[in-house]
């Protein structure tokens, strides 16, 4: 009996403790007002560059995901101590809230500049052609 309370409070732990994927990390707050005194140019440069660095730590979030996956699954399955191999979110899913709040601070002093930069969301579904 107590061996199955046990392994249900690590498989609770561990599923509890899995890295978020990169599309569930809300933004974090960072103000316009960072963005707002700069030219559309300059606005454009930090989008490109925001928008590269929130690639690469969202691809490093999704990897954190997917290897957590795999260790809770295996645990679930085949070997409980595998779940303690499942790491859940750190630096690098406070990494890509910080960044989609960037992207939010500069698109909305993009609108308030007039610039038209607009980031696309990449949890939206791309729609159908109609052929």
């Amino acid at each position: 009996m107590k061996k199955s309370i046990a392994i249900t409070v690590a498989i609770a732990a561990a599923l509890s403790s899995c890295a978020s994927k990169p599309s569930e990390i809300e933004a974090a707050y960072v103000s316009p007002a960072l963005y707002e005194s700069l030219s559309c140019d300059r606005l454009r440069e930090e989008a490109t560059a925001v928008s590269a660095r929130a690639i690469a730590a969202s691809g490093a979030q999704q990897k954190k995901a997917d290897n957590d996956a795999v260790a809770v699954g295996v645990g679930l399955v085949i070997f409980w101590p595998a779940l303690f191999f499942a790491k859940g979110d750190g630096a690098s899913a406070a990494e890509v809230a910080r960044l989609k709040g960037e992207m939010k601070a500069i698109e909305t002093a993009s609108i308030k500049n007039n610039c038209g930069i607009r980031f696309e969301d990449p949890s939206a579904q791309p729609t159908k052609k109609k052929g």
